[in-house]
């Protein structure tokens, strides 16, 4: 008799044993589940707000508007990383972070949903009032921009606590699952785990749940896809590639022919113009502005005799001039390609300024642009009678998208962020006492010229170089002053003057280029600094990017074999 006992109660701790472990695997299957359920819960929720905000407007997608509110809430340092990490990926980095963190987020809130529906929706709630924030933040925000988020986060719930009761089948007893033996899933002995309604789920045998489960989640993934997918095609409608398409600019006064000599077509050599695909983009846009010229006016107005509303086409009849100017962001890292240089093509701002009337004691221009950018511009610089524009076009073609269609600023000798204005809208008179711009108020200098900068361009960092005359070559700029020598030293050695392309005037960079001859084997310092046309010539000492533009000697390291 106690023999058999004993093996009674050894097959009864078996099947405890198992039990515990069945249940636990169960657990952790239903567990699984939910975060899949979260996923896709979150995937309709951006889906449908994509959707949502097709009919409304682009930034009010919930991702957009968080993504532009942390490029506005994140300190000067972390965006001066992304920039100089990242380049003109820095937003395509931005966005993928968010998502991840999304999915991070929605997945907890799928698998804590499992354990009680109420923390799931929750963790929506908190999605919710983050979308809704960040989109009511957004510069002109109104109460419709909150619907997107709200109409992605309402349908979301309704899929979350689908998905959900298919991996926690209906509960009897009063919301506890039959006690079972974990083993045959049938009454037991009273010993076996209290599963809470996770057994029958999809983590457990094949049935009605699992297949329930799996069809709903299939349902929730074409859901998400059909709402994204023709919200992306509805997002279109805000497109203005078409009007530009179609615009065709006026004759203008052209600019002279840059003279024979200009461009030293060194292979490696940074081109002399710059194209409008390869152009620098530096700004706060997760989403481009698209402003469609028949609607776009410009205000002049503040410390003004008159003000004025001039529209495109007002703007297309005025006198319209050529003239070619470099570009530089003032997060150019010494050495850094955030610099270019273009044909630019509008109407002088100095003269519409004056068509406006300026008042007596203003020193500042502050321009804003469609997308809510704010830029100061020292009021002397664009009255000084250099060729400063409100430009339409760039090289030969109406100004791309991303680089301010239909219109922007472009003032010669001052850094991007004060004198660059894309997608501008309104220029206000006014002084530097009564307003600060955007990147002012982040504590950038308010009045930045452009320092005197060279970059070698050839040879390439870490390249392998033969022994004897090897081409060093690179480009060099101090626009509204000119450059007017570049020296190249080797290994901290002796300055060698360069040979400097024709000059396309002082608002262009310039070109250069030395022979060096390379007889020693081994790793060299190749360093290069220039002179502008006031004998100032570039500090060795190396600066930051903030508070007004980093400064310093670019070098690079070569091996000659």
């Amino acid at each position: 008799m106690g023999a058999v006992i004993g093996k009674q109660d050894g097959h009864g701790s078996l099947r405890s044993v198992v039990g515990v472990l069945t249940a636990g695997a169960l657990a952790a299957g239903a567990l699984a589940a939910g975060a899949l359920a979260g996923l896709l819960a979150g995937a309709v929720a951006l889906g449908v707000a994509e959707l949502a905000a097709a009919l409304i407007g682009p930034d009010s997608a919930p991702v957009i508007a968080v993504g532009e509110t942390a490029i506005n809430l994140t300190p000067v340092p972390v965006k001066d990383f992304a920039i100089t990490h990242f380049g003109s990926h820095d937003k395509l980095a931005l966005i993928a972070g968010i998502l991840v963190l999304l999915a991070g987020f929605a997945a907890l809130i799928g698998a804590a949903a499992v354990r009680r529906i109420g923390y799931g929706l929750a963790g929506l709630a908190v999605f919710a009032g983050l979308g809704v924030t960040a989109a009511l933040r957004l510069p002109g925000a109104g109460l419709l921009d909150a619907v997107p988020t709200l109409a992605g986060v309402t349908v979301a719930a309704g899929t979350l606590v689908t998905l959900v009761r298919l991996v926690r089948p209906a509960e009897p007893c009063g919301g506890r699952a039959l006690v079972t033996d974990g083993v045959t899933g049938g009454p037991g002995t009273g010993r076996g785990l209290v599963t809470d309604g996770v057994t029958s789920g999809p983590g457990g045998a094949a049935g009605p749940g699992r297949r329930g489960f799996l069809a709903g989640a299939a349902g929730a993934g074409v859901l998400a896809a059909a709402a994204g997918g023709l919200g992306d095609v509805l997002l279109r409608r805000f497109s203005v590639a078409s009007s530009r398409a179609q615009l065709r600019l006026p004759a203008a006064v052209a600019a002279p022919p840059v003279p024979a000599g200009t461009d030293l077509r060194i292979p490696g050599l940074t081109p002399f113009f710059t194209s409008n695909a390869g152009f620098y983009r530096v700004d706060t846009d997760l989403v481009l502005p698209q402003v469609a010229p028949e609607t776009w006016t410009l205000r002049i107005d503040g410390m003004v005799d008159r003000e004025l509303e001039i529209s495109f086409a007002e703007l297309l009849r005025m006198p319209l001039t050529e003239t070619d100017i470099t570009l530089v962001c003032v997060s150019n890292q010494v050495g850094g390609t955030y610099a270019g240089n273009a044909r630019w093509l509008g109407a002088s701002l100095p003269a519409l300024l004056r068509r406006a009337g300026v008042r007596a004691g203003a020193d500042q221009v502050l321009s804003s642009a469609a997308d809510g950018m704010t830029i100061s511009t020292p009021l002397a610089t664009i009255m000084q009678g250099r060729p400063a524009l409100l430009a339409i076009g760039m090289n030969g073609e109406p100004l791309p998208v991303a680089h301010g269609f239909p219109a922007r600023m472009v003032v010669p000798g001052l850094y991007g962020y004060t004198s660059a204005t894309k997608w501008v809208t309104r220029l206000t008179v006014t002084t530097f006492a009564a307003q600060r711009a955007y990147w002012t108020q982040r504590g950038y200098a308010a009045v930045a010229p452009i320092h005197t900068e060279s970059r070698i361009d050839v040879p390439r960092p870490l390249a392998q170089v033969p022994a004897g005359p090897v081409t060093v070559a690179g480009v060099a700029w101090a626009p509204a002053t000119g450059i007017a020598a570049v020296e190249v030293s080797v290994d901290n050695g002796a300055w060698h003057p360069a040979r400097l392309a024709a000059t396309d005037g002082i608002d262009t960079w310039r070109q250069w280029v030395w022979t060096w001859d390379a007889a020693d084997p081994g790793l060299h310092t190749l360093q290069v600094r220039a002179t502008d046309s006031k004998g100032v010539t570039q500090p060795s000492r190396r600066a930051q990017v903030f508070p007004s533009g980093a400064t310093g000697w670019d070098s690079v390291v070569v091996t000659v074999t």
